[in-house]
């Protein structure tokens, strides 16, 4: 008769089966980041597309004077604060865990920033809108400004920041010796010294 003992790893956090789907903490942070998300859209769909209903909203019964529009100034930071909710809304529905299934299907680029898309698009559109606008003065100036230097930044980081692909056989940079950036001379200079030390 032998005794057998089977002890358990509790270093590692428990495995989920692919019928299980998530854990119940990742199902408790993918239940928030929904919810959250959805809260989110609703207020920024509120600013952006209805800005009118925060007259309604911040009106006191006993107030005797009701104003029927907004200032240019509270259209203005109404609407572009509306982009920026839906931006953080779609960065958490973005991170949000997954099921196994879906992590198998998304493409692994390499490292990127989870607010990287959301934020890049955000401050393009804000960017666009407050180029266009000019019943705010030079606030909107600032504002593209801003929006411009973030959106375009983050359209070359979304673009090259990942483009240090290197061969195996050469070790040179394959983005710098494709079309547009044809570096033929350093390609085959690392070609005749891999050959040289294959010899």
């Amino acid at each position: 008769m032998t005794d057998s003992i089977e002890m358990k790893d509790f270093s590692t956090p428990p495995q989920t089966s692919e019928e299980d789907g998530l854990n119940p903490a990742d199902q408790a942070i993918s239940t928030w980041t929904w919810v959250v998300a959805v809260l989110l859209l609703v207020l920024a769909s509120c600013l952006a597309l209805f800005p009118r209903l925060l007259l309604f909203i911040s009106e006191s019964a006993s107030s005797s004077d009701h104003r029927t529009a907004l200032t240019p100034l509270e259209y203005f930071l109404a609407v572009h604060f509306g982009i920026w909710l839906t931006a953080i809304a779609a960065a958490a529905v973005l991170n949000a865990p997954s099921s196994p299934n879906l992590t198998e299907l998304q493409i692994s680029t390499g490292p990127s920033h989870p607010l990287l898309g959301p934020v890049t698009a955000a401050a393009n559109l804000s960017a666009f809108l407050s180029w266009n606008t000019k019943s705010v003065g030079p606030l909107a100036s600032i504002f593209f400004v801003g929006s411009i230097v973030i959106g375009l930044w983050g359209l070359w980081v979304i673009v090259f920041g990942n483009s240090s692909v290197m061969s195996k056989t050469t070790g040179a940079d394959k983005h710098t010796s494709s079309f547009i950036f044809g570096n033929k001379n350093a390609a085959s200079v690392k070609k005749k010294q891999l050959r040289r030390e294959q010899k």
